[in-house]
Parts: C-alpha cells; sequence; structure tokens
C-alpha cells in the first residue's frame, strides 16, 4: 500500500525505504528507533519500540524494510507503530523505482540540455571553468538530489533544479538586456554544485545525512572554494572567479539563511529569484498534487506555514 493511501486505525504490510534513523531513548529509558519511512506516494514517520541488539547497526538510511505495523494519528500528523520489521532478501526482488521519487525528465536528457546551455556560453573562460566543474562532479549529478528534504529531495533533483533554472534564466535574459547570461548560466550550474559535498546520497538518490563539512561550512562556501581553486588551476581571470563567487556567496540573499551579502550585481539579483522562483514552484507543486480540488492543504512549513488551496482551473506537474 502507498504511504499516501494509509488510513488511521488501519494495519498495513509492505516494504519501505528508510529515508532516516534515529536511536533515541523512552520516558522508561529504553532505546527505540524513530524512522521516516518513503515510497514515490510520499513520506511517514514510524517508530519502533523496546529495540534489542545492535540497534545503531541495523535498518539503516538507504536500506529497504518489509515492515508491519498499524497506523496512528499524532499531532495530525499519520504515524506507523512497527509491529515488525526485517531487512529484505534477494528473493523480494526489490525495484528502488518504488521508493525514490524520480525527476520527471531522464538524467542523461537533463545534462545533455544542461550542455547546450553552456555552449552557448560567449566567454570562453567561463565556458572553461563551468564545464571543468559539471565533468567533475558528471557522475554525481545523474543521481544527486538537491536537498535532503525540501525542494527537489528527488533522484536527480539537482539537475532537474539547474535546468529548470536555466530555462527560466534564458526567458528572463531575452527580456533584461543589462544581464550577461554567461554569468546567470555560471551562477545557475554552479550555485548549488557543492551540494554534492555538503550531503551523503546514496546512487538511488537518499541523502544519508550531511558531511562534516558540510555541516561546519556548508555548501555556499564551499562552493566559493571550489571555484577560487578551480579558477587558479585553469588560469581563470581574477575578476571572472570573484563574481561567480559573488554570485555562490549571495544566493540566499540572507545572512540567516547562510548568505552573508546580498547581490551587488544584476546576475546575482537574477539568481536569487530564479532558485526561489524553481523553489516556491516545485514545493507548492508537491503540496498540492495530492490535494483534492476546491480543498486546502496543511500548513506548510517551507512556505511559512501557509495552506495552499487547489483551484478546479489549477494544473499540476509530475514534480
Amino acid at each position: 500500500m502507498l504511504i499516501k493511501d494509509f488510513k488511521i486505525g488501519e494495519e498495513i504490510t509492505g516494504f519501505y525505504l528508510v529515508k532516516s534513523k534515529n536511536v533515541k531513548t523512552s520516558s522508561a529509558n529504553k532505546p527505540y528507533i524513530d524512522f521516516t519511512l518513503q515510497d514515490i506516494s510520499g513520506e511517514v514517520n514510524a517508530k519502533l519500540w523496546d529495540v534489542k541488539g545492535d540497534v545503531e547497526s541495523i535498518y539503516n538510511p538507504g536500506e529497504v524494510v518489509k515492515i508491519h505495523g498499524s497506523v496512528t494519528q499524532w499531532q495530525q500528523s499519520v504515524q506507523l507503530k512497527l509491529i515488525k520489521i526485517r531487512a529484505i532478501t534477494p528473493e523480494d526482488e526489490i525495484d528502488y523505482n518504488q521508493f525514490v521519487p524520480t525527476a520527471p525528465i531522464a538524467a542523461k536528457a537533463m545534462i545533455d540540455e544542461i550542455f547546450t546551455f553552456v555552449s552557448e556560453i560567449k566567454s570562453s573562460e567561463i565556458k572553461l571553468l563551468v564545464k571543468s566543474l559539471i565533468d567533475d562532479y558528471y557522475d554525481q549529478l545523474m543521481y544527486y538530489p538537491a536537498a535532503k528534504s525540501n525542494h527537489h529531495a528527488i533522484k536527480s533533483g539537482l539537475l532537474y533544479h539547474i535546468l529548470r533554472m536555466l530555462r527560466s534564466g534564458k526567458a528572463l535574459g531575452s527580456i533584461y538586456k543589462n544581464i550577461n547570461l554567461d554569468l546567470v548560466y555560471a551562477g545557475v550550474i554552479l550555485h548549488d554544485i557543492e551540494k554534492i559535498n555538503e550531503m551523503d546520497a546514496t546512487e538511488v538518490g537518499v541523502v544519508e545525512g550531511y558531511t562534516k563539512e558540510g555541516q561546519l561550512l556548508g555548501h555556499i562556501i564551499m562552493g566559493i572554494k571550489r571555484v577560487d581553486k578551480k579558477s587558479e588551476a585553469l588560469g581563470i581571470d581574477p575578476e571572472i572567479s570573484l563574481l561567480v563567487q559573488h554570485m555562490i556567496l549571495s544566493h540566499h540573499y540572507e545572512a540567516e539563511f547562510g548568505s552573508p551579502k546580498k547581490p551587488l550585481i544584476p546576475e546575482a539579483e537574477l539568481l536569487h529569484y530564479l532558485d526561489m522562483i524553481d523553489a516556491r514552484m516545485y514545493d507548492m507543486n508537491k503540496a498540492l498534487k495530492d490535494t483534492e480540488e476546491e480543498q486546502f492543504t496543511d500548513p506548510i512549513f517551507v512556505l511559512d506555514r501557509r495552506k495552499l488551496y487547489k483551484s478546479k482551473y489549477g494544473a499540476s506537474e509530475d514534480y
């Protein structure tokens, strides 16, 4: 049964992917495991009480498990109380595509289209910098999500996010003639590139956690360092390197979100809004696609706890 179809009070048996796992201690001072389980329809919190044995080594993120449990409710959210759980066996013949949401465009098609944008970059130095960094991360880009739990937290989600921003950037670049599209394309492609080293993700597109450098620095600072080092190695004009670094640094706009500087060039300002538009449209679509027409969603945390309305005149896409 798909997670989105769970009903309070029923018991379910099925296979689900462990998205996250935390070992905790109950009020009775006994260990229990707090899981987030997922399939292609969504995710659900699940509790395994009174755990015995080596709790740290069992049922880790990225693994598929077979569970039997009862569907309960906690603070207006669906939750699972696990009765039985086991690791999968070869006889289960698991298809990971049933558990991990994937970008609606094939990864190879997306990266090929991204390279067409790279080919349109007129500056040979900007093109060299961008292409070199894509080449460095080519294999990981094919499956990496753009986040652990927020926008584009799907297999190949980072590519999907980049591609949609490039398409939007090209359209807006045809309107605003004060924009250097070479810089816009570079900023779009590179603004989140260090998420590949910020997060630990499996090849099925599940983020297991954050790396030490990711926790201590974050992808923005890591991205600046990466561009600086690559530019020096390639002999890129320091002005180009500085501008691209500024775009990465300022794309979150506010210091509380990780950007100590606001955009000081038009291309950086546009990059911020391209990023925001794509993230917001993705999160809204995700929240509305399984909502009944003329109904409101639950409060959406990443959208300032707004309750979105699904109009009968609205449209939706896969993700």
